[in-house]
């Protein structure tokens, strides 16, 4: 664990980390501050650097499961002591890290008896196991466990379908937010129009990249969504689908209220004739 002292700055603003562990090989934990802010800005920022720590960084997981000869996913097999179930809860809670872009292919295939660990998968060397000691299953007797696995890199969170495919492969649910929770606090200091904030960030990961490379990437995520504005902004803009474009009316608001009254006129002399 290190801890550094918090010092102020009050010449421009910086950043500092104040505080660092790794609790385990899959939770890590930073602290960090800026400063200086002027009054409401360490909220603004804090606000917007958990969302994007929590929504806007890629991570990698596995997503499906492919078994041999398993008729559904609450199944069991001859030597194993773990379900079908359980055997996709454990491949679930494997982290990864990686520079992958989109999915691709692994595979465990072992024979027992023994335990089966993430050690045990065969993985493409731009994927890298965080614990190669998270248990996947047991096998109790002298046979084989072979199953084909999918790993994707992608944000957010994914849902699996209701149902596994005809070629008896299982979809699981993936979280690929390396992020696990974000705390943002304020100091404030200083009196009357002085005043000044020291924003606190505490970041807790998985252990597939540090609170510090999360901090930077976020960082990055967020200035890339701010950059378009600016940039000049295009004054003809071509819409590619023409039936999601909104007619505008060529009259102002000050002719439609002319023509409002002018109607309004006419219909009151009409009346008098009567």
């Amino acid at each position: 664990m290190v801890r550094e002292k918090v010092t102020v700055s009050t010449r421009t603003l910086q950043w500092k980390c104040v505080e660092s562990r790794a609790d385990s090989k899959r939770f890590y934990y930073g602290r960090f501050i800026l400063s200086p802010l002027m009054k409401g800005q360490a909220d603004t920022i804090g606000i917007a650097m958990r969302r994007a720590l929590l929504g806007e960084i890629e991570g990698t997981c596995i997503t499906r499961v492919k078994f041999q000869n398993v008729p559904h996913e609450y199944a069991t097999i001859t030597g194993i002591q773990e379900s079908v179930h359980e055997i996709l809860m454990n491949l679930k809670e494997i982290v990864l890290r990686s520079n992958l872009y989109g999915t691709c292919d692994a595979s465990i295939c072992v024979r027992g008896p023994g335990y089966v660990t993430a050690q045990d998968i065969i993985l493409p060397p731009y994927v890298e196991i965080v614990d190669n000691i998270q248990h996947i299953a047991s096998l109790t007797e002298p046979v084989n466990l072979c199953i084909g696995l999918e790993i994707e890199r992608n944000r957010g969170y994914l849902l699996k379908m209701p149902h596994h495919f005809q070629d008896g492969s299982y979809p699981i649910d993936a979280v690929f937010m390396p992020v696990r929770n974000v705390n943002h606090s304020i100091h404030s200091y200083g009196n009357g129009n002085e005043k000044q904030e020291i924003l606190f960030l505490e970041i807790w990961t998985n252990g597939s990249l540090t609170p510090k490379e999360a901090l930077h990437e976020a960082s990055r995520n967020l200035i890339d969504l701010f950059i378009p504005f600016l940039h000049k902004e295009e004054e003809n803009l071509l819409f590619e689908d023409n039936e999601h474009t909104i007619p505008l009316s060529p009259f102002t608001f000050h002719e439609k209220l002319d023509k409002l009254r002018k109607n309004k006129k006419k219909n009151s002399i009409e009346i008098d004739f009567y």
